[in-house]
Formats: structure tokens, C-alpha cells, sequence
């Protein structure tokens, strides 16, 4: 049996709304602690902002995102049981700045020519995915853009980025990174 997944939206128009989404392996939202310091960080209004939520999962940081007032969030996700449920939150939430593309991170990147404000990027920790996503990233990050990368052990990045800012809570450390000047 399944057990109960919801997520809590921290701040914004949907402050404390819970959303579901499905028992995944390997799908866990981003903690609300971290969401709070993470939109903290960026500000907490987001209006204008264009995001990409790369390994879209729960749709934590996409929604709150557009709580927050951003003016579209594009979310990939590749498992059609989760796409599914982020297509049905979006619906609840009437959400239609929100775009969902179903389809695998990495391809999504190859194909790809649009840039972004801020990119949201906690893929699943087994698969170790953020050394091969990062450089690909440089790319689709407008000029003053950031990244929101997590991970489940110390993030070593390249000469390319900046670490702005960094924290961890309990098993989680997250960055926020900019284009190294």
C-alpha cells in the first residue's frame, strides 16, 4: 500500500497549501527548511522570473516558485506516474504559468535554446547526475541567472561557477551558484 505523500507550499498565494504527489523510489521533496532559506536567499518575491525546475519530481521548489510570483516555471520530469501528478497539481492550483515537459532532464537540455532566471536543479541522489548537468547548465542560465543544485554529499563544481551561497541540513547540502566572472 502506498502511503501518503504531500508537500507544503512555505510562502506566497499558496502559502501552506499541501500537494500530493506519488510513492516514487527515490523521489523526496526538498525539506521546508531548505525551501525557506533557498527563497530567502533568492528573495522572496519572485515576480519577472523565468525558472526551470530540471528533475521537477514533488514539484516543491516549481510551485513555490510560482507562489512566489514568478512569471512562468518550466518543469521536467521524466516518470509519467509523477508527470501525471504535477499536471493534476497545476490544474488545483490553476497554475498556467506553469509548463510541464514530460521528458528525460538531460535530452531536455540538448534540445533546449530558451534561458533562464533561475534553475532549479535536485535530481535523485543514487544516480549522481549534477557533475554531468552542471556544465550543461552555462548555457541556458540568462546573464545575472542562479542555480539551485542539492545534493546528498559536498558538491565539488567547476571553475565555471561561483559558489554564492551553501548550507546543509542534516543529509542535504545545497548551493546557490552563479556564472564564475
Amino acid at each position: 500500500m502506498a502511503r501518503s505523500n504531500r508537500v507544503r507550499i512555505v510562502g506566497g498565494a499558496w502559502r501552506s497549501r499541501l500537494l500530493p504527489f506519488p510513492d516514487v523510489p527515490g523521489l523526496r521533496p526538498t525539506p521546508d527548511r531548505v525551501r525557506e532559506t533557498l527563497f530567502n536567499w533568492l528573495g522572496q518575491l519572485m515576480d519577472g522570473k523565468i525558472c526551470l525546475d530540471l528533475f521537477s519530481g514533488s514539484g516543491a521548489l516549481g510551485f513555490e516558485a510560482l507562489s512566489r510570483g514568478a512569471r512562468q516555471v518550466v518543469m521536467v520530469e521524466r516518470d509519467p506516474k509523477v508527470a501525471h501528478s504535477l499536471r493534476a497539481n497545476a490544474a488545483t492550483l490553476n497554475a498556467e504559468n506553469c509548463e510541464l515537459v514530460a521528458a528525460d532532464a538531460l535530452k531536455f537540455l540538448a534540445r533546449e535554446t530558451r534561458c533562464f532566471d533561475i534553475i532549479f536543479v535536485d535530481p535523485p541522489y543514487d544516480l549522481h547526475l549534477l557533475p554531468r548537468v552542471l556544465p550543461k547548465l552555462l548555457a541556458r542560465l540568462s546573464d545575472d541567472g542562479m542555480v539551485y543544485a542539492e545534493s546528498d554529499r559536498v558538491l565539488e563544481v567547476g571553475p565555471e561557477w561561483q559558489v554564492w551561497r551553501s548550507g546543509s541540513a542534516g543529509q542535504v547540502h545545497y548551493y546557490l551558484l552563479r556564472k564564475a566572472c
